[in-house]
């Protein structure tokens, strides 16, 4: 049941990051804190559709 999914940032909504995750494990959508190369800085990333 793993879904591939993308990671968007939180300050300048660029899609940055694709990864794959397990719905049963994790039903909530997903936070991290990844470097963004559009803003120069680590920021927050979502979880995008």
């Amino acid at each position: 049941m793993r879904t591939k999914l993308t990671l968007a940032c939180t300050e300048c909504k660029q899609r940055n990051y694709s990864t794959v995750k397990n719905k049963k494990n994790n039903p909530e959508r997903i936070e991290m804190n990844k470097y963004c190369k559009f803003c120069g800085k680590h920021t927050l990333h979502k979880e995008t559709k």
